[in-house]
C-alpha cells in the first residue's frame, strides 16, 4: 500500500471542498448575473475597426470590454469540474453538475417564499433592493440553469472524451479543449435566453448587439481558460496522491 495515498476522509475533503468552491461561484453568479456590467478594460481602435465595432461595445474610438458581473465567478466552476474529473473520475463531476442545478433550484425556491411573503412596514432596511435583485435573478437563473446544465455536461463530456483518446496523455488538451467549447455553448445559450427574455437592459434590442455581447462574454471566458491551464496543472500535480479516477488512466503518464 502506498503510504503517500491520503486517507479516505482527506480524499473526501478533497472532493468536498471542490465541490464547494463550484457551488458557491455558481451560485454567487446567478444572484448578481447581470444586475451590473462592469468594463475590465478599453482599447484605442483603429478608424477601419472603429467602423466595423458596434456604438454599444465603444466611446467614439474607444472600444469597452464590458461583461456581466456575474462572469467573473462563472469560469471557476469548470476549473474546479475539471480538476474533479481528472481527480475522481466524469461520475463523480457529473454528479457535481447536478447537484449545482438542484442547488440552484432551491436558491431560486428560496428567494421566491421571501418574495411572497409579505413585507412588514416599518422594518425592512432594504426592499427595494431584495426586489430588484429579485427580479434579475429570476431571469438569470432559469437561463443559467439551462445553458449551465448544457455547457457543463458537455465540459465534462468532452474532457473525458480527449483523456480516453489520448490514453490519459496531453492534460494541457482536454483541460482547454473542453472548456473552451464548453464555454462557447454556455455564453451563447445564457445571453441569448437572456435576449429574448428582455434582461439586458434597453440597449440590447438588436442580434448584433447580442453577438458582441457574447463575444466579449467568450473571450473573457477564453483567455480565463488559457489562465487556468497552469493552475490546473499545479493542481493536479499538489494533489496527485488523492488520484481516484477509476478510468484507470494516471495523471503522469509522458506527455
Amino acid at each position: 500500500m502506498d503510504e503517500r495515498k491520503p486517507s479516505l476522509a482527506k480524499r473526501d475533503a478533497l472532493f468536498l471542498s471542490l465541490a464547494g468552491v463550484f457551488l458557491t461561484a455558481l451560485v454567487l453568479g446567478n444572484v448578481i448575473g447581470t444586475t451590473k456590467f462592469v468594463t475590465l478594460f478599453s482599447i484605442h481602435l483603429p478608424d477601419w475597426l472603429k467602423s466595423l465595432t458596434p456604438s454599444l461595445v465603444r466611446n467614439e474610438d474607444i472600444y469597452i470590454m464590458s461583461i456581466p458581473v456575474g462572469l467573473i465567478a462563472y469560469p471557476i466552476t469548470f476549473l474546479a469540474t475539471d480538476l474533479i474529473s481528472e481527480l475522481f473520475g466524469r461520475k463523480k463531476a457529473q454528479l457535481v453538475v447536478w447537484i449545482g442545478f438542484a442547488m440552484n433550484v432551491f436558491m431560486l425556491f428560496l428567494m421566491s417564499v421571501g418574495h411572497w411573503l409579505p413585507n412588514t412596514g416599518g422594518v425592512s432596511g432594504g426592499i427595494q433592493l431584495f426586489e430588484g435583485v429579485y427580479e434579475f435573478m429570476v431571469g438569470n437563473t432559469i437561463a443559467s440553469m439551462i445553458a449551465y446544465l448544457t455547457a457543463q455536461t458537455v465540459d465534462v463530456r468532452l474532457f473525458h472524451f480527449w483523456k480516453n483518446l489520448t490514453g490519459g496523455k496531453h492534460l494541457w488538451l482536454r483541460n482547454n479543449a473542453s472548456t473552451m467549447c464548453s464555454q462557447l455553448v454556455d455564453s451563447t445559450a445564457i445571453l441569448t435566453i437572456l435576449y429574448l427574455a428582455g434582461n439586458l437592459g434597453d440597449n440590447v434590442n438588436s442580434v448584433a448587439t447580442l453577438i458582441i455581447l457574447i463575444i466579449n462574454s467568450y473571450l473573457f471566458k477564453f483567455f480565463f481558460a488559457l489562465f487556468d491551464t497552469p493552475l490546473f496543472y499545479l493542481g493536479v500535480r499538489f494533489l496527485k496522491h488523492y488520484d481516484e479516477d477509476p478510468s484507470g488512466h494516471s495523471l503522469y503518464e509522458s506527455e
